[in-house]
């Protein structure tokens, strides 16, 4: 057969690098012959010779010798290099018989004509193929997860509104990086994307689809087709420059001042001595042939109209290297063209690779997809997020304890919001509300925080038993589970572990790490050994946490103090309809349960020891738990029974299980360090109680008329009795000013305000007042502002605290907390009954009150009164000018 030009060209150089084309487009470890279903598998009958060409000159020497490319020789050849399957080689193959057999030029033209389905169609009008192309030469990182998750939600969404058509999500894999890509990473990404739940419609599970093969490595046939007919119509062209010619080229335009690029060498070269150097064996590139004066423009839907001059900024760039190996640009293209995509959303680091796509694409006669780039995903420090930040892996969230519905929620808002304040999103109200549209074009900070909390979010809305499964993997994760252990048994532990943590949990992680915080007991061997200054030292040093204890110890000792029942110890974390608890100020179990016994022990050491609220709480929750904060301690003594029983599944060393009798032994060993000073309690109210108002000892008399007027005054009970949070001086609450106030840009329901709070700077703030306010309203209004919240990114809006308002039951009715005229802008609000001064009565920093969920514990409590006083626990929130107010009554202030 007689070869034309172009043919004979890609022949030459499919043949002298068949060898690094078998090892190029090998991957390890697929399927055998995974191609023999989508390939031809024609081969040449005939053996290329090596006879000197007649128009050779005699004498002369051959430069490259033609390798003999039959199957068995190469199938020999292949089986050398390390992951070699045989579905590569035949792509190659292919590659090789199909250049030789495309002699025809109009025959190429006509088949490149119909790999395009697009061609001669308007882009909107079609069905939406999105497609995610990731390359695979590592994990999954957060930055590739959004950008999979834009393009699925866009597919997903088109699917919905075209019920027929070739919409579709398709995942493609890049791997030209031949050098880093590995099966191993492309395994990973796919493992990511389907815990995320982003499932492909068309991939490389999925080879038998309309538009496959989905690997790169598998297309080879495609690109040296196309590179063929670029050839043919005059779009591309031979380069025969040497890397030390290329080189000199770059020297002397960077020495002249000049931007490096190709100066098209042999762009209009002779076609006899391209014929010539190709016969003698000559290794070139195929290089694209920039039309003269050309400029891609493009209409970016997040970056607006970008346009390049083409001509001065890329010169005429590589499609084919000399090994025959497509550049990544082509191959994109390509694939862009031939798979059908309608629309790209990707990364702003791709905006450049646009340019040699878009002149690709136009040469093609392919309609160009529209683009969408999205803005980079920043650290907490401004700069491109990487490892350096933490977790950036999908896989690590996953072992983290993040659930997918929440992954996809948070990495959406990273650069994208529906116009409202809403923050939480379900996977099918993110289907619906996306618009790529809507995506911002400012960069987006990574907030770990922000994420935990949407992930708790996602977990307030779930029930227990829908999160038993994932609670079970991260115990396993930590080895607390042992393995072949009874089912039942463990399916106890797994619940009554998750229905502790549920109503904390941030991460799924919680409640693994919560319960071996329970199960552990991290009470100091000695008095001394408390930190100086700590809640727990102070505590103990105000007398009562000896008495209560030395109570349980000996009650413990005698069998009167009750345990839980093991024969029922779930009881503590069930109602009366068998239901998962997760409040924790709601405790299961009947009369005869073990709660309520414990429940009525209480009062009876309360009555004894003559100590109520917080000083008989705080020294038995230390006492029985080693802690001074936690959950319900008889829901945290019934997990320990769990993990204390003989045939227990708990594995007591990866746990830290401490037993109730080891307990009580180190208890015993703490109580006799405690120094005499700190063993009573104080008893100077109980005698001012006893004496009369002249200072006098009562008579007795006058005792029992004391004591009938109070049996007969009626007991108040004090809202804060059993608070157990953190105090209310945790929260830095200030009287703010409001001096200016405008709509946020990207979010129809939220106000920005910049606020003084009496620092150098005035603070912006984002606040959901809108629906409830007018802005000419708030501008000079004077508020409260809770200032110790870490900034975080509103709808893009960077926002550094909270301006605390009261509203009514439903929340339907939102007015501002009233702050006197003459208060101070920026002094500290208080609450009567707790020091707000020196460092006791600091604020918690930012990070604490976060991480700690300060104000989440102390909100409950911020009531406004049957007067519309704000109060905490029915103390009045107060400024130096007076008590504030609010307009609305026995309502909640947050």
């Amino acid at each position: 057969m007689k070869l034309n030009m172009a043919s004979m060209a890609l022949l030459a150089a499919s043949l002298s690098s068949t060898s690094s084309l078998v090892c190029a487009f090998t991957r390890p470890a697929n399927h055998r012959g995974a191609l023999t279903t989508l390939s031809k598998l024609h081969f040449s009958t005939k053996e290329p010779t090596n006879q000197p060409n007649k128009n050779q000159p005699a004498g002369s020497i051959r430069r490259h010798k033609v390798l003999k490319h039959n199957t068995a020789t190469l199938l020999s050849r292949a089986s050398k290099f390390n992951g070699y399957n045989d579905g590569a080689l035949f792509s190659t193959t292919e590659d090789v018989s199909t250049a030789m057999n495309d002699a025809n030029t109009q025959q190429v033209e006509e088949e490149v004509e119909n790999l395009f389905p697009n061609k001669g169609k308007q882009i909107s009008d079609l069905p939406p193929r999105m497609r995610f192309a990731p390359s695979p030469t590592g994990s999954l990182h957060v930055g590739g997860a959004r950008t999979a998750l834009y393009n699925w939600l866009v597919a997903k969404k088109g699917q919905l509104d075209f019920s027929e058509g070739d919409g579709a999500f398709v995942l493609r894999v890049e791997d030209t990086d031949l050098a880093r890509s590995t099966k191993e990473s492309e395994d990973s990404v796919l493992a990511d994307l389907t815990w995320l739940g982003l499932n492909w419609d068309e991939g490389p599970t999925t080879p038998l689809a309309k538009y496959g093969p989905y690997r790169q490595s598998e297309r080879s046939a495609l690109y040296t087709k196309i590179a063929n007919s670029l050839i043919e119509s005059g779009k591309a062209y031979p380069c025969f420059c040497t890397p030390e010619e290329l080189d000199a080229m770059k020297a002397k335009m960077e020495a002249e001042g000049i931007p490096p690029r190709y100066d098209g060498t042999w762009r209009d070269a002779d076609p006899d001595l391209v014929k010539a150097k190709i016969e003698a064996g000559d290794p070139y590139t195929v290089r694209f042939k920039v039309p003269a004066g050309a400029r891609v423009v493009i209409d970016d839907a997040v970056r607006g109209t970008v346009s390049w001059d083409a001509e001065a900024t890329v010169g005429d760039f590589i499609l084919l290297r000399s090994s025959g190996v497509p550049v990544y640009n082509f191959c994109v293209a390509v694939d862009d063209a031939s798979m059908g995509i309608t629309t790209v959303i990707r990364a702003e680091e791709h905006l450049t690779n646009t340019l040699r796509q878009g002149l690709i694409l136009d040469a093609l006669g392919a309609p160009r997809p529209r683009y969408a780039h999205c803005s980079l995903i920043l650290g907490e420090d401004k700069q491109k997020l990487s490892k350096r930040h933490g977790a950036t892996s999908c896989n690590q969230f996953r072992l983290d304890g993040f659930l997918p519905d929440a992954m996809i929620n948070y990495l959406a808002l990273l650069g994208w919001n529906d116009g409202t304040d809403n923050e939480i999103f379900t996977r099918e109200e993110l289907i619906e509300a996306f618009d790529i549209d809507r995506i911002v074009k400012s960069p987006s900070v990574f907030d770990m925080d922000k994420l935990k909390w949407v992930n708790s979010q996602h977990l307030k809305r779930m029930e227990v038993e829908e999160i038993l499964d994932l609670v079970e993997e991260q115990l396993g994760f930590m080895g607390m589970i042992k393995e072949g252990v009874d089912e039942a048994k463990k399916n106890e532990f797994v619940f009554a572990t998750t229905a502790l943590a549920k109503q904390m949990m941030e991460t799924l992680q919680d409640a693994a790490t919560n319960a071996k915080t329970v199960l552990g007991y991290n009470l100091p061997a000695t008095f001394a050994d408390l930190e100086d200054g700590s809640e727990a030292k102070e505590m103990v040093k105000q007398g009562n946490f000896y008495g209560i204890a030395m109570k349980i110890i000996e009650m413990y000792e005698s069998g009167s103090f009750p345990m839980p029942d093991s024969s029922n110890l779930l009881a503590a974390f069930m109602d009366g309809s068998n239901k998962a608890i997760v409040e924790d100020t709601q405790v299961g179990g009947d009369e005869a349960s073990y709660p309520q016994a414990y429940k009525a022990t209480m009062k009876s050491v309360a009555k004894e020891m003559k100590v109520k609220g917080k000083n008989l709480f705080h020294p038995v929750r230390l006492a029985l738990t080693g802690e001074m904060s936690g959950q319900d301690v008889t829901k945290q003594m019934s997990l320990l029974a769990l993990a204390s029983e003989d045939d227990t599944v708990v594995n007591a060393e990866a746990a830290g299980v401490v037993t109730i009798d080891a307990r009580m032994e180190k208890l015993k060993g703490f109580c006799d360090s405690i120094p005499e000073e700190f063993r009573a309690s104080e008893q100077a109210s109980d005698d001012a109680t006893n004496k009369s108002t002249d200072g006098k000892k009562k008579s007795k008399g006058e005792e029992e008329s004391s004591a009938a007027a109070t049996a007969a005054a009626p007991a108040v009970a004090d809202p804060l009795d059993g608070y157990e949070g953190p105090p209310i001086s945790a929260l830095d609450i200030r009287v703010g000013r409001i001096n200016k106030v405008w709509v946020h840009p990207e979010a129809d329901k939220l106000f920005c305000e910049e606020i003084d709070v009496g620092e150098d700077e005035p603070r912006q703030i984002a606040s959901g007042l809108r629906p409830y306010m007018n802005a000419e309203d708030l501008e000079g209004r004077m508020v409260l502002v809770l200032c110790n919240l870490k900034a975080r990114n509103l709808a893009g809006f960077p926002s550094h605290g909270m301006v605390l308002c009261a509203s009514n039951e439903d929340h339907s009715v939102v007015k501002l907390v009233s702050v006197p005229v003459e208060a101070k802008i920026g002094e500290r609000v208080t609450v009567p009954g707790f020091n707000f001064e020196g460092e006791e009565g600091a604020p918690f920093a930012e990070n604490k009150v976060g991480k700690k969920k300060v104000f989440e514990k102390i909100a409950p409590f911020l009531q406004t009164s049957e007067y519309g006083v704000p109060t905490f626990g029915g103390r009045p929130l107060l400024t130096s000018a007076g008590v504030c107010t609010s307009p609305i009554n026995k309502g909640s202030v947050s």
